[in-house]
């Protein structure tokens, strides 16, 4: 028997409960404007951080699993969650005075394993600490990172469609980040390169390897997620190639064209999923019922 899951889970104090609403409010007074900014860039467009404000849920999710099956020992808070804190008030401080929003975004994953450690102690902290810097994943890349990421993919991602279109019998020709065919011309700007997609497909097979049983499937996620989303984001601008051939530059204006990119993310995220599930494991073959004896 294990004595371990036997035990009762461990019950918060009323102390405990007073200091998480303490907290709580602290953090809501102090990151109130951060937050504001987070959510004004998650819901820019489809085509930046569209996906971050999923990831707090996902986290709050994940953190109350772990914390649900936690079986160890109810430590006391411990004065090693300053270590986290302390940086991340200055990193909030800095930004007061740099206001570039971003670096205070960050300092709140920098301070959520210190408050973890300050009111749950070290033990539950590392149970929960993936969950906690998987925060990470609802930050904006900064723009002078996404620029030079953008121009790669776009270009790569030219290089793609020039090569798929003509597989359907259609002629093609690059002229940079230009593509042209009959009565249809393209230009692959910064919402066709697919960058949104990546993120969103790096951040699901980050947390699909974490909860992977097997070594190389782990691996596997890890390595193919970013090739998994630039393949299908190169498939979403080929089907926009013929889409403005066959009905003009017209059907860019419609839903079809940021509809479009979220289906580039439907289509990545059940590989990614199928790529990070072990197979079944085989059944264990039945041993037949004896036949029942006869009597003479």
């Amino acid at each position: 028997m294990d004595v371990a899951a036997t035990l009762p889970a461990p019950r918060r104090s009323s102390r405990t409960d007073a200091r998480l609403w303490l907290i709580g409010i602290a953090v809501v007074l102090l990151y109130g404007p951060t937050v504001l900014w987070l959510w004004e860039r998650w819901t820019l467009s489809v085509w930046h951080n569209a996906h971050g404000m999923l990831i707090p849920f996902v986290v709050a999710y994940f953190v109350r699993d772990e914390l649900t099956r936690y079986r160890g020992p109810a430590e006391e808070g411990s004065a090693w969650g300053f270590a986290w804190l302390v940086p991340a008030l200055l990193m909030h401080v800095f930004d007061g005075a740099m206001h570039t929003q971003l670096l205070s975004a960050a300092s709140i994953v920098v301070a959520a394993p210190g408050l973890s450690l300050l009111v749950l102690g070290p033990s539950r902290t590392r149970a929960i600490l993936f969950p906690l810097l998987f925060l990470v994943f609802m930050l904006p890349v900064p723009l002078g990172v996404t620029e030079r990421i953008h121009l790669a993919l776009r270009h790569l991602t030219a290089s793609g469609v020039e090569l798929l279109v003509p597989l359907t019998g259609i002629p093609m020709l690059r002229d940079g980040l230009t593509l042209e065919t009959v009565g249809a011309r393209l230009y692959v700007a910064d919402a066709c390169s697919g960058f949104s997609t990546l993120y969103a497909s790096v951040t699901v097979a980050c947390l699909t390897a974490y909860f992977c049983p097997v070594p190389w499937r782990r691996a596997a996620v890890l390595l193919l997620a970013a090739p998994i989303a630039i393949g299908a984001n190169i498939l979403r601008v080929s089907l926009l190639v013929l889409l403005v051939k066959w009905y003009g530059n017209g059907i860019l204006d419609t839903w079809m064209h940021e509809g479009s990119g979220i289906l580039t993310f439907l289509l990545a995220l059940p590989i990614i999923f199928w790529l990070g599930s072990p197979p079944p494991a085989p059944k264990a073959p039945t041993t037949p019922e004896p036949a029942p004896a006869v009597a003479p």
